[in-house]
This record gives structure tokens, C-alpha cells and sequence, in this order.
């Protein structure tokens, strides 16, 4: 792989990977993240267009995917990168759903649309490739890189360290594939009975996480959906088109206002989306050196590093005993 100008890596936030895909340009969907694998967690979120799985990577070959690499002509009929760029497994894994997805609300952009068509007859390395050489990209992904309160030369990974990669999940022409930038093409889970794709895919997924041991818990899941305000916005103006001119009954006023609380949540948790993301990027160095200054000028400094020291061990000590 390759440095590629340098990505950064970025947290699997839905509330970052949704500015990140609307910084790429496109608009009509966002991201959501799910805590199970129930119906009753797919179901609200419905239609979904894709999903993103967080995982450890690993050399064992009981936790790889169980997929079957295409190598047939359905490859040119799908989009499909290959990651060669360090860190940049989470857009990856985005961009592969993006431009195989299909939805009446999704609307690409003009850099994706222009990337897509650019890229039409590439390979999977060339067009991994291409997504390196591809600034714009690089940049948003690298505007939610965090603030490093020193700069440290580059780390060389230890063997003990854990690694942790995004894969894609989505269905095309009837069958489930899953985009892993890692892998030399898409892979076939198979064929989707009836129109639902997202019984396959708990299956799949549930059986490639019951592969690790039982004390493996690290996985994400989130999931690529239709942007709500656009929906409920759509759902009000309807609602309000069927009643025009007439008084609304009891059960349309009910509606109306259940649709416009959705839109005011969905608002509200945008404008929080946006906070949370300005705090990721600001620079706190200044303050916390500020801060220390202060607090060595009035003789508590000495007090408070002994204080965090001791609670520090005592956490470090607690840790060790629930491992043990």
C-alpha cells in the first residue's frame, strides 16, 4: 500500500461518516448505527442501501469472509477499488457502496459522477489508485483528522497491536455482495429471496462474528440510509397536498404532527452532527497549555499530576483483575 499524500485515520461515528459523504457532495442519504442484528433494528431505518461493518483483521482463517470472489463479467457491471492507501478503509468502503448503490433519493454529486465515469473501465487496482490521486477526496476525509497534542514521528505497528478494517455490504441485481478494498473484487454471498436483502445479510453477518471468540466484542455496524429530512419533508408535503383545500380529519392532524416532531429530531441531531464534528477538529493544545500554566503559577499543578497519577494506577490495576 501506499501513503498517497498522507490519510488520516477517522473515527466510525455516524455522525462523521454522514458530513463525510455530504463533503464528497452527495446529498439524499446518511448514515446510522445499529446495535443489533434484529429485525427490530433494520426495520425503522428501512430502505436501507448499504452497510458498513467494523471488524479486526486477523490471519486466521476461521474469521475470514466466506464470500466467493466474482471473476466473471458481472465485474463490469459493478463498481469496485481496491484499497491501496493506508488508512483510508472507511471512505473506501463508503465510495465502493456509493457508486454501486441505487435509490431515488441518492444523488451522487458531480465529483462522484465525474469519478464513476472516469474510472468506468478500470481495474480494481487502477481504480484504487485513482481514489489516491483523487484531492478532493483526501481532503474532507482529512479535515475530521484529530488535533495530536504532540507530533511524534510515524509509529511502526507492533505484532500485538490490533488492526481493525471497514467492509461494505449491499445487494446488486439480486444477490448480496460484500466490498472488502482489501480483497482483489466484490464477493458473492449469494442470492436474495424475494426483495429484502437484509435477511441474507444478518445471516452472514451473525455467522462471521459467532467466528471469533466469545470475548471479542469490537465491531460496528452502521448503515447507508435515505436522509430523513428529506423523506419527512416529502411525507408532510404529501400529507398536506391530500387535505389542500379541505379541513384535515383528526387522524391527518396526527400525522402531520408525528411527521414534523421526526423532522425537528432529525434537525436537532444534524445541528448536534455538526457541533460534534467542530469539537473533533479543534485545536485544544493552546488551552490545556493555558491551563497548566495557570495552574503551576498557583502551586496546584504538582498536586493534581500526583492526584491523576494515583487514580491512573488504580484503574490500571482494576483493569488487570477483570482480565485475570
Amino acid at each position: 500500500m501506499t501513503d498517497a499524500g498522507q490519510w488520516c485515520l477517522i473515527e466510525s461515528d455516524p455522525g462523521v461518516f454522514s458530513e463525510l459523504i455530504r463533503g464528497f457532495g452527495v446529498k439524499g442519504v446518511q448514515v446510522e448505527e445499529l446495535y443489533s442484528l434484529d429485525d427490530e433494528s433494520f426495520s425503522p431505518l428501512k430502505p436501507i442501501l448499504g452497510l458498513i461493518f467494523l471488524f479486526k483483521i486477523d490471519d486466521q482463517a476461521q474469521t475470514q469472509s466466506e464470500g466467493t470472489l466474482v471473476q466473471d463479467s458481472r465485474l463490469e457491471q459493478m463498481f469496485f477499488a481496491k484499497q491501496v492507501i493506508h488508512n483510508a478503509c472507511a471512505t473506501q468502503a463508503i465510495i465502493n457502496l456509493l457508486l454501486n448503490a441505487q435509490n431515488e433519493f441518492l444523488d451522487l454529486g458531480d465529483t462522484l459522477k465525474s469519478f464513476k465515469d472516469f474510472t468506468q473501465s478500470f481495474d480494481s487496482q487502477t481504480a484504487g489508485l485513482a481514489i489516491s490521486n483523487q484531492e478532493q477526496l483526501r481532503e474532507v476525509h482529512n479535515s475530521f483528522a484529530r488535533h495530536q497534542v504532540f507530533e511524534m514521528e510515524e509509529k511502526v505497528k507492533s505484532g500485538d497491536e490490533d488492526l481493525f478494517h471497514f467492509v461494505g455490504y449491499l445487494p446488486v441485481n439480486g444477490r448480496l455482495y460484500e466490498l472488502d478494498g482489501l480483497q482483489s473484487g466484490p464477493l458473492d454471498h449469494g442470492a436474495i429471496e424475494g426483495d429484502d436483502w437484509l435477511g441474507l445479510v444478518q445471516k452472514v453477518l451473525q455467522k462471521r462474528i459467532e467466528k471469533y471468540a466469545s470475548s471479542e466484542i469490537r465491531f460496528n455496524l452502521m448503515a447507508i440510509i435515505t436522509d430523513r429530512r428529506m423523506k419527512y419533508e416529502r411525507e408532510i408535503a404529501e400529507l398536506k397536498a391530500k387535505t389542500s383545500g379541505a379541513e384535515m380529519t383528526e387522524d391527518s392532524v396526527i400525522e402531520l404532527a408525528r411527521l414534523e416532531s421526526l423532522l425537528d429530531a432529525e434537525m436537532s441531531k444534524w445541528k448536534q452532527y455538526r457541533l460534534d464534528n467542530v469539537r473533533r477538529r479543534h485545536n485544544y493544545m493552546p488551552l490545556i497549555v493555558n491551563l497548566l500554566q495557570v495552574m503551576a503559577d498557583q502551586g496546584t499543578l504538582g498536586n493534581f499530576y500526583e492526584t491523576a497519577k494515583k487514580k491512573t494506577e488504580e484503574l490500571s490495576k482494576a483493569q488487570a483483575a477483570k482480565t485475570s
